[in-house]
């Protein structure tokens, strides 16, 4: 049997940042809750649901023998 993997890993830490109920504010420290109201960037609850758009991906690492476009 294949298991399924999600986008980014299995082992995604929870954060109010990445939420289906969770819009980040202007600032960007703070996201506005549909559950808790104005709450950090880092903070979870049971409500959370992961949303991989809202997800900002770290930087790739450099690949050996990977193709870019300055090497052309």
């Amino acid at each position: 049997m294949i298991k399924k993997t999600k986008y980014f890993g299995n082992s995604i830490k929870p954060s109010c940042s990445y939420c289906v109920f969770g819009n980040r504010t202007r600032e960007g420290n703070k996201v506005l809750c549909e559950k808790w109201g104005l709450v950090e960037a880092d903070h979870n609850c049971k409500k959370w649901q992961y949303d991989p758009i809202k997800r900002i991906p770290e930087k790739q690492l450099q690949i050996p023998n990977q193709i870019d476009d300055d090497m052309i």
